[in-house]
């Protein structure tokens, strides 16, 4: 009898430490998305991107992708992001999609302009460049190579 009781004992112990390790892993990923204003980007291309992918200042993390859309008439892709909102980012800022790596996921990255007017709430980003594929960076390496116009 006094064996079960050991036994349950440290099964319970066995899974505090388990919730604790899963909490701490929680907290410490950043998966949460950042509340913040709300900035709207049209690109050609997301390659992959997905709704609460990272937004990202020179490797930071600012923000997160809350929604996907496509627009109507251009049928370009229409990104929206909530950007933190003690961050202020100038009206020439270019977002761009990024590869988080060979394998690694897709994030949008921020590159900061020099204006001195900022992006409102529910403003747009002017300048944005689209997502390469590692498929077109090789083909353009390629049609270089070979001597293309």
């Amino acid at each position: 009898m006094g064996k079960n009781a050991i036994e349950t004992v440290m099964g319970a112990v066995v899974l505090m430490v388990a919730g604790v390790f899963v909490y701490f892993a929680y907290s410490m990923a950043e998966v949460k998305a950042v509340q913040g204003y709300r900035v709207t980007a049209l690109f050609y291309k997301i390659g992959g991107l997905k709704t609460g992918s990272d937004v990202r200042v020179n490797g930071i993390k600012v923000g997160s992708v809350v929604d996907l859309g496509l627009d109507s008439e251009t049928y370009d892709a229409v990104v929206t992001l909530s950007v933190a909102g003690h961050l202020r980012l100038p009206v020439d800022t270019v977002a761009s999609i990024a590869s988080a790596g060979l394998m690694g996921g897709k994030y949008v990255r921020l590159e900061p302009g020099q204006e001195k007017k900022f992006i409102a709430d529910g403003g747009r980003f002017a300048k944005t460049k689209d997502f390469r594929s590692l498929e077109d960076q090789v083909g353009e390496i390629i049609f270089l190579a070979t001597g293309g116009p």
